[in-house]
């Protein structure tokens, strides 16, 4: 109990909860309680968070997850704070968080109003829509293209959704098939096995940069529902969304996440130093000054 009390002090003292705050920072209870924070990554979601060896990721979201866990260091005043990290993907993130696996996930997770339900999610930290990626050899140009052949995509993604979505509309029986992950999924059409990928733009780019054969491969077709990636937390857990939002706002304000940004998508990086060259787009520009955390509908 005496733990738990001088904890809570530190909160307020800190602005994380306030007197009569339903929600007592669960998380941040568990972390100082175990001596321990458990934080995920994602193994191929070029340049958000992906392996460059058997046992380091690195990433845009991978940076801006050690900044979340230095302010947690901080916080509870634990500078020698052990830190897990765990891999996820897109069927086991929310389950995996929900249950107490880990703690936090700050990925290529798109924020949208059915996942909301289920976990809390932070500031928005990056804008994407869903795309193609093809063999340029295809000439496939858009979603019309792909009439009665298979495309990969990612079970439980918005991507899949938005994907059986423009087939049921427009009438096109596309096939889907599933990749166990973006990796896989670029496989099916280096392959042959697909016509395509459907995936987030971005990841898009990435997975093309770090590929065998950049040049035979293309990111075509419109831009489908245009949502938002966040951090995820557990939901109700209002302390901690208010540390994570707290040092993304920070990141924003001081100019520190621009140039995470630039360091991941206009400038080389690892393994094989291909630059994206993707300037900021305005949504995202836009949300340095707003800091909104607005799910996709």
């Amino acid at each position: 109990m005496k733990v738990l009390t001088c904890l809570s002090t530190a909160l307020l003292s800190a602005g994380l909860i306030s007197v009569g705050s339903p929600v007592l920072a669960q998380t941040l209870e568990k972390i100082s309680e175990n001596n321990k924070v458990t934080v995920s990554y994602r193994e191929s979601a070029v340049p958000f968070s992906y392996m460059i060896s058997p046992h380091k990721a690195v990433g845009f979201a991978v940076d801006l997850t050690e900044a979340i866990v230095d302010d947690i260091k901080k916080t509870l005043k634990k500078p020698y704070l052990e830190v897990a990290r765990i891999p996820v993907n897109a069927q086991n993130r929310i389950p995996k968080l929900m249950d107490g696996t880990y703690d936090l996930e700050c990925g290529s997770t798109t924020n949208n109003s059915a996942r909301g339900k289920d976990v809390a999610f932070a500031i928005s930290h990056f804008y994407t829509g869903t795309r193609l990626l093809v063999q340029k050899s295809s000439n496939i140009t858009n979603y019309q293209d792909l009439a009665n052949k298979p495309v990969a995509s990612i079970a439980g993604s918005t991507n899949e959704k938005v994907l059986k979505k423009q087939s049921e509309d427009k009438g096109l029986n596309i096939q889907v098939v599933y990749g166990k992950d973006y990796a896989d999924a670029l496989k099916l059409v280096e392959d042959g096995q697909a016509a395509a990928f459907a995936m987030d733009d971005i990841l898009l780019y990435g997975l093309i940069a770090n590929s065998k054969t950049p040049g035979a491969l293309a990111v075509v077709g419109d831009t489908l529902q245009v949502e938002p990636y966040g951090c995820m937390v557990r939901k109700d857990d209002i302390a901690f969304k208010k540390l994570v939002d707290k040092t993304i706002t920070r990141l924003m304000k001081t100019g520190e996440f621009s140039a995470m940004y630039a360091k991941w998508f206009e400038a080389p990086i690892p393994p094989n130093g291909v630059n994206l060259g993707m300037p900021m787009s305005d949504a995202l520009r836009n949300n340095l000054k707003v800091r909104s955390d607005k799910p996709a509908l």
